[in-house]
């Protein structure tokens, strides 16, 4: 990281925590007072790839919203509108871009059709987990590429939340081996669905708020959505008998704030501080909530649903690593951008794994031996076949 960035970052900080004091003792804050910059309000829009008020991601956007808010004293103010609500989820890159509104907020896997190189700052197939993804983009030089690559399409990107590890999702029908993917039509986005396609299966990019119906309706034989918070908020183990894990696809998805370049830059620096580093607080948060709430979710859906939850076969996921590893190298040897990021993604996971392997695997072992879902049965064989 640059000292210029350092020097930023660092203000921003300053900035904020002014900013929130004023607000929350009611001084200063009005019209650009007390907290200087050029007077002006500031009224933006964010429109979002989830629905509105869906917990952790649809709240999170809220949260920034609302922090902004009072962190500027109300100069500069926010109003969320949930998917569907002014566009279609998956057109919130589009219309930040164009600047019909000034802001967004989603996943940039969901963009790939305008880089491939965008999935990398959100989720890669047995990568960055959120710890390590946090310090690449923060610290190892990945928020410079993401901002360089996003400058092309007139906006500026910030990490805006953090799923932690996911589950691999819902299936109407039990996996035994790399042959069950056959033909399975699964909602899957970003690499995990190319990958996942290449053994077979049928990835489709559906967005959060019809993945019940297309589950419950056979449209979808399986579908990935978050993890256990998110999936019983919506309801996916009424449309679906088995729960999967690891989310193998998406070992620690960023979630993005993308603000229109141009309206980011008529910003006075003390509002721009203060976006930046909303930002990054929302970042640390959503993390925080998810991991408050994945293990009481999961308890409630093995306890009170009686779903039965169960690792992928280690078969299963060999192919879809060796797989994950084939179709990121294709990517960087078609475009010269991706080639740049996968090489300081990839050098930054050799640092941290190095570092990890010595401290956090194990000591996971040592404290929990192992995995610690109270049904996790071994995968059972498969039926025999008939004879006769």
């Amino acid at each position: 990281m640059s000292m210029q960035r350092r020097r930023f970052l660092r203000a921003g900080a300053l900035a904020a925590t002014a900013g929130t004091l004023a607000a929350c003792s009611g001084s200063g804050g009005q019209g650009g007072q007390g907290t200087g910059g050029d007077g002006r309000r500031y009224k933006w829009r964010m429109v979002t790839t989830w629905p509105a008020n869906f917990p952790a991601l649809g709240t999170g956007a809220s949260r920034l919203a609302e922090m902004i808010g009072k962190a500027s004293g109300g100069r500069l103010t926010v109003k969320v509108h949930g998917a569907g609500e002014l566009v279609p989820a998956f057109e919130t890159f589009d219309a930040v871009s164009r600047g019909t509104v000034e802001m967004g907020h989603g996943a940039a896997y969901y963009w790939t059709g305008r880089s491939p190189a965008c999935a990398f700052f959100a989720a890669v197939p047995f990568g960055l987990n959120a710890q390590e993804m946090n310090g690449w983009l923060y610290h190892g030089g990945g928020l410079d590429l993401w901002r360089e690559l996003y400058a092309g399409f007139g906006l500026v990107p910030f990490a805006a939340g953090n799923t932690g590890v996911q589950m691999a999702g819902w299936f109407n029908r039990e996996i035994y081996s790399v042959a069950d993917l056959k033909g399975l039509k699964i909602r899957i986005p970003g690499l995990g669905g190319e990958v996942i396609g290449r053994l077979g299966a049928v990835p489709v990019n559906l967005p959060g708020a019809e993945v019940f119906t297309a589950l419950q309706t056979g449209a979808l034989d399986a579908a990935e959505w978050v993890g256990p918070y998110n999936d019983l908020a919506f309801g996916l183990h009424r449309a679906a008998k088995h729960y999967y894990y690891p989310g193998w696809h998406e070992p620690g998805s960023t979630l993005e704030a993308i603000v229109n370049k141009q309206a980011f830059e008529s910003l006075p620096e003390d509002l721009q501080a203060i976006v930046e580093t909303c930002c990054r607080a929302v970042n640390d948060d959503m993390l925080a909530e998810l991991t408050a709430q994945n293990g009481q979710a999961l308890r409630q859906l093995i306890d009170e649903h009686k779903v039965s939850v169960k690792p992928l076969p280690a078969d299963v996921l060999a192919a879809l690593k060796a797989e994950s590893t084939t179709v990121i190298d294709e990517i960087a040897a078609k475009d010269a951008f991706a080639k740049r990021v996968l090489e300081s993604y990839r050098a930054h996971q050799s640092r941290v794994a190095l570092w990890h392997g010595t401290s956090e695997l194990p000591y996971y072992i040592a404290r929990d031996g192992g995995s610690a879902v109270a049904d996790a049965a071994p995968v059972a064989a498969p039926p025999a076949a008939a004879t006769g």
